[in-house]
């Protein structure tokens, strides 16, 4: 409510206006900057670590693309170094320290920790609420990692990443949103000030450079950060239970698809599962969803009542998680559901200009690790 009021009062006063008189009433806001001013100056203590840690974090609320990003930077180092990523793990039913294994169930460590150590079971991947007691744990095994990636922890300021990388999402500009509960930023877009690389999201593969060069202007990152771009692609779905149904060649127009997401924004999914299939059915649900019984009984009624023999169900790999992780999944669900892959994709042709930076700042900060004080 608060957030369509905000909306409504936009369009009469503007935003410039409205943004500043919702952080003056906004108790959160001045709880955020406090915070964020006892680190700048000291009073609240930031620990830096010898080993390269860098973080991937973005300062709103719902998906900027932080998973394929942080996936996107495992594929990158994990030839050349000994990749750990360490995870709140949200929405885990456990506490403290766990280092994942392959046996590691979703449960007990998140749904997105439980998808990269799936995707990628030789790297070290470990949840931890204290991100600064997990960096310890990691760096003190006998085989410490030589680069620790932070998932989320753009606003975990008890440690001082020596690499920020802030996603912002190119369909919700900073510069037209609020800080909650007005709308849907963590902190003040002040915050983009900390970050020494950001990264716009989720842009259209052909974004016009002068749309581009608009958002390098109006981000507010301080002077010389770099700003990249990046697109979302999508790669061949896959059998979420490769013993219980066929490998998926291609969708054409005689698929008619069931959607079943549990992530904050389907909408751009359907529309491209739209281009190739004949229909696309969303079931939404929110964010994290753990799907109940009854729910998963009614997402196989309205896959059966879809009038056609080339009927599947496609899904994120998240929320493919959460349904491999079940024992009570309906047949006529697994033997028909598959999980779509994305990857991303920089525009411009800077990969190659992003991954330098990231191998210069590993290669630079590779020393042994020993915990300081900053």
């Amino acid at each position: 409510m608060a957030t369509f009021a905000v909306a409504y009062m936009r369009g009469i006063m503007g935003h410039r206006i409205i943004s500043t008189l919702c952080d003056a009433i906004n108790p959160f806001y001045w709880i955020t900057a406090a915070r964020n001013r006892a680190f700048d100056r000291g009073w609240l203590k930031s620990h830096r670590f010898s080993v390269p840690t860098i973080c991937i974090g973005n300062i709103t609320v719902g998906g900027t693309g932080k998973t394929p990003h942080t996936e996107y930077l495992v594929n990158l180092l994990k030839g050349s170094h000994s990749v750990a990523v360490l995870s709140r793990g949200y929405g885990r039913r456990s506490k403290g320290f766990i280092k994942a294994s392959t046996d590691s169930t979703m449960q007990m460590i998140g749904d997105e920790p439980f998808q990269i150590k799936n995707k990628f079971p030789d790297i070290t991947v470990a949840v931890n609420e204290k991100r600064a007691d997990g960096i310890e744990r990691l760096i003190g095994d006998k085989e410490p990692p030589s680069v620790i990636l932070l998932d989320d922890a753009y606003q975990h300021r008890h440690v001082s990443a020596g690499l920020n990388i802030l996603l912002i999402d190119s369909n919700r500009p900073l510069w037209n949103d609020s800080l909650m509960p007005f709308g849907r930023l963590r902190e003040s877009a002040k915050g983009t000030e900390r970050a020494d690389i950001i990264i716009v999201t989720k842009c259209s593969a052909d974004m016009p450079r002068n749309k581009q060069e608009e958002f390098k202007k109006r981000i507010g990152a301080k002077a010389g950060t770099p700003i990249f771009f990046s697109t979302v692609k999508y790669g061949v779905p896959y059998p979420i239970f490769p013993d219980r149904c066929q490998p998926l060649p291609q969708i054409d127009k005689e698929h008619n698809i069931l959607l079943l997401t549990g992530i904050a924004k389907p909408q751009p999914l359907k529309e491209r599962l739209a281009r190739e299939a004949a229909s696309v059915m969303l079931m939404q649900f929110s964010d994290h969803h753990n799907f109940t019984q009854g729910e998963l009984e009614n997402i196989a009624r309205r896959f059966k009542q879809m009038e056609s023999l080339k009927r599947i169900i496609i899904t994120t790999e998240k929320d493919a998680t959460r349904l491999v992780s079940r024992n009570d999944l309906p047949e006529d669900i697994a033997a028909y559901t598959y999980a779509l892959p994305i990857e991303i994709e920089f525009l411009n042709n800077e990969k190659n200009m992003f991954n330098q930076i990231i191998f210069d700042y590993v290669t630079e900060n590779s020393r042994d690790s020993r915990i300081s004080q900053g």
